[in-house]
């Protein structure tokens, strides 16, 4: 068939071009961004794309278009699809009939965790000899990819809230036909398209629904939210329980969690016996969360503990999850894709338990959605408990916040963090940032630059700016 994407640039869209790619399909895209590293992929595999959006691009005519949730009425390829009445799925739905539907799928939820979690996954399965094909929305380090497509019954997918298309408003995760489904947790977020917490329960709820009575839903029973969903079944869930947790309520529990600066050991109790113990090069609580629900995923698919084990210790986990930049004159950079406060309270926590009395400086760009918006205005008051230091940036496109809601209220952040004793600033733009930390930094500090976006670059810079040994500003 020749698949034709629009939007293909995006992270989902691309990988999926490289998988249909990979399944023997004529594939072609178009975007108006055209950049790296996507755009690499796609030139390295051959993939033809298109600058812009034309009807023209639609000649000849492709057997089926693909149109990216990015994307919405009033693209030009997008009416031409329309008035033409040519075949047309979201990506997910695409995902489903080609590499899902009658293969065994595990698909990984939650409101934090997800690509971890699938990564995880992927590369347990892959050490238990089930050869899964997987698709991820971050490089599983592993595997140097975020897909892969093989002849295996296995499918891994990370499980994602956020909507389908714009004629599709149910969320991607919907689309995944789950044997197995992990839910790591459940928060508000994605306020541009969730009107409360309870609009989120609901969708979890729906996908809960959708685990088959011969699979196994795999839930964390830390999060008080995720509990609530659960129960709100009453006695009408028609699958395999599985909770995991710290709790001691859990069946599966992790206790004598220990971290150090080369990962975490804890060992795992089933229904209060112990079951095995396990060490991962990861670091936190959240992360031992993730490793038990992929303990007991790679447990109902027949995996023996010792291949377990052996996933969990060679993982090298994603790429911008806690991602050591460098190192330039004692000052350790690390790349996280941390936005929503839970994440930055916890991936400090991790960074705090990993480097112990080291200064720990705390950079975040509010640049999600959700970060953007005053929603977490007090959340984010608490998040960077940990920190010894804090910069946090300008409200990322704040013009455009102002349009949805009430922004993110930097300047009062930082007088809030600064009563609590923490040293903190607003800085606008990454060059007065890494101008700002350059004089201040010093041998055995810890810096963690946290967002969702590319943050302007700030890690290679401030890195080569580290290297100037004569200390000159950018």
């Amino acid at each position: 068939m020749h698949y034709h994407l629009i939007g293909i640039c995006g992270t989902a869209m691309a990988s999926l071009a490289g998988m249909l790619q990979a399944r023997g399909h004529r594939v072609t895209g178009s975007d108006q961004n055209v950049y790296p590293p996507m755009s690499t992929m796609l030139e390295q595999l051959g993939i033809e794309i298109r600058q812009g959006y034309a009807a023209e691009h639609l000649e000849p005519t492709p057997d089926c278009v693909v149109i990216g949730n990015a994307l919405s009425r009033g693209n030009p390829e997008v009416e031409a699809t329309l008035n033409r009445k040519l075949f047309y799925r979201s990506q997910a739905e695409t995902v489903k009939e080609e590499f899902i539907r009658g293969r065994r799928s595990l698909v990984v939820a939650g409101t934090h965790g997800k690509t971890t979690t699938t990564s995880l996954a992927a590369w347990v399965m892959e050490c238990g000899g089930l050869d899964p094909s997987f698709l991820i929305g971050g490089i599983a380090q592993n595997f140097g990819a975020s897909f892969r497509v093989t002849d295996s019954r296995y499918f891994i997918i990370e499980g994602d809230e956020y909507d389908t298309a714009f004629f599709d408003k149910k969320p991607k995760f919907m689309h995944y036909l789950p044997e197995m489904a992990i839910v790591n947790n459940i928060e508000y977020d994605h306020a541009d398209i969730y009107s409360n917490l309870e609009a989120v329960k609901i969708e979890f709820r729906r996908l809960m629904n959708l685990v088959p009575g011969n699979g196994r839903l795999i839930v964390g029973w830390d999060s008080a939210h995720v509990r609530d969903v659960v129960q709100s079944f009453g006695d009408k869930l028609f699958t395999q329980l599985e909770t995991f947790g710290t709790c001691a309520d859990a069946r599966w529990q992790a206790r004598d969690i220990e971290t150090g600066e080369s990962g975490t050991s804890f060992r795992v109790f089933r229904d209060g016996e112990e079951w095995a113990d396990f060490a991962t090069p990861l670091v936190g609580t959240f992360n031992v969360r993730n490793c038990l629900a992929v303990i007991i995923a790679a447990q109902a698919w027949g995996l023996t503990k010792e291949a377990i084990a052996q996933g969990l210790k060679t993982f090298r986990s994603v790429a911008r999850r806690m991602q050591v930049r460098g190192t330039e004159r004692g000052v350790t950079v690390i790349d996280d894709f941390a936005h929503h406060p839970t994440a930055v309270r916890e991936t400090l926590a991790a960074l705090r338990a990993k480097y112990g009395t080291r200064r720990l400086i705390a950079v975040f760009e509010p640049r999600s959605w959700s970060s953007r918006l005053a929603v977490f205005q007090k959340e984010y008051e608490q998040a960077f408990a940990e920190a010894d230091y804090v910069v946090i940036a300008s409200v990322f496109d704040a013009n455009k916040v102002a349009q949805l809601g009430q922004p993110l209220d930097t300047e009062a952040l930082v007088h809030k963090l600064r009563e609590r004793g923490t040293p903190a600033f607003c800085i606008q733009g990454v060059d007065e940032i890494i101008r700002h930390l350059l004089p201040e930094l010093r041998a055995g500090d810890v810096v963690a630059i946290m967002s969702n976006g590319g943050f302007g670059g700030i890690h290679d810079r401030l890195l080569s700016a580290l290297r100037d040994h004569r200390g000159r500003t950018p």
